[in-house]
């Protein structure tokens, strides 16, 4: 299911905003490092129950490190950032603040994500060349 040595980044499914920076990554992932389920697929649901995640305490990203741990919230999304290709890893400066004050601007936008950015009926399908990064299809 998960190939040796990739990061896996659970997302929300339905969420507009969660799917754009998906595909914001998946275009700045140069060294291919990240895979991709949603939340909401069941394959992503496994991986949370492995791990005894508390997802009612998460809202909208997870990052899944095989050899380390999980990451959410505001570490996920900078941890990701640090990973891609161009200006983004030095966007995980901001990991030097301390995480309840990250975590409270990502839960404000976390909150009012589908109110900003719409949410869809499905969870995404993509694209017939982008098939093989999604490990839920």
């Amino acid at each position: 299911m998960i190939e040796k040595g990739k990061k896996i980044i659970l997302f929300d499914g339905v969420c507009n905003l969660c799917n754009g920076a998906i595909n914001f990554v998946i275009k700045r992932d140069k060294k291919d490092i990240f895979r991709y389920a949603s939340l909401q697929s069941e394959v992503g649901q496994k991986l949370i129950s492995e791990r005894n995640i508390d997802i009612s305490k998460i809202d909208s990203i997870l990052l899944i490190d095989p050899s380390v741990a999980y990451y959410h919230k505001s570490t996920a999304a900078l941890k990701i950032a640090r990973q891609l290709s161009g200006v983004y890893p030095i966007l995980s400066i901001f990991l030097i603040l301390p995480k309840f004050l990250r975590d409270w601007v990502y839960d404000f936008v976390a909150k009012n994500r589908y109110k900003w950015f719409g949410k869809k009926d499905n969870c995404m399908i993509p694209t017939p060349e982008l098939k093989a990064l999604f490990i839920d299809q």
